[in-house]
């Protein structure tokens, strides 16, 4: 957490601000000091408070809080790289939140594939789902979809033993649409169908 940094010194110096009557005398000098050497970090830290609310410059320490602030629980395994995407991203998520879109790239994330400084991730993820919508200048005109609802999310990865189903699972019941049931698939990459 945060805490005092040895040697910091008070941009300007509270004793600077006293009456000259005050600054001739030792004793309020050695006090003011105290005060400065205890204010230093606060005032340098609201200097710079936007650094800290901003998911790409917050300290390590403090960006599981920020995304608490966004609704986004940080899950110990993401590294700090992938945590400040996800950070970053929240109100994307939120606002695309039980889509198909959104599905996708809330797994895409949970995986850390497709990180802009992670060039290595490659994979791919593809969500079908049993609804549709249709538009007809007729009555009663058949549903598009079938009658169960089922969601299925298929994550292709160049090594599926490498992907923890749990994690995966809790990431797309975060996202999903509360009322229905889904099922996560992670297979390898293939010739016909790469990555």
């Amino acid at each position: 957490m945060r805490g005092t940094v040895p040697g910091l010194t008070n941009p300007v110096a509270l004793v600077d601000r006293l009456p000259a009557v005050y600054q001739d005398e030792e004793f309020v000098r050695r006090f003011v000091g105290a005060f400065d050497e205890v204010l230093a970090p606060v005032l340098l830290t609201l200097d710079r408070l936007e650094c800290y609310v901003d998911p790409r410059l917050a300290p390590p320490d403090f960006l599981s809080w920020v995304g608490e602030w966004v609704g986004i629980e940080l899950d110990d395994a993401w590294g700090l790289a992938q945590s400040r995407e996800i950070v970053a991203g929240a109100a994307s998520l939120h606002r695309r939140r039980g889509t198909r879109p959104g599905i996708e790239d809330a797994v895409r994330l949970a995986l850390g594939l497709g990180l802009s400084d992670d060039a290595g991730a490659r994979g791919d993820v593809e969500v079908v789902d049993s609804g549709g919508t249709r538009w007809s200048a007729s009555p009663g005109a058949a549903l598009p979809g079938t009658p169960e609802l089922s969601l299925t999310v298929r994550v292709r990865v160049p090594d599926p033993a490498a992907v923890d189903i749990r994690r995966l699972d809790r990431a797309v019941s975060a996202v999903k649409p509360a009322h229905v049931p889904h099922t996560v698939v992670v297979e390898a990459c293939t010739e016909e169908e790469p990555c």
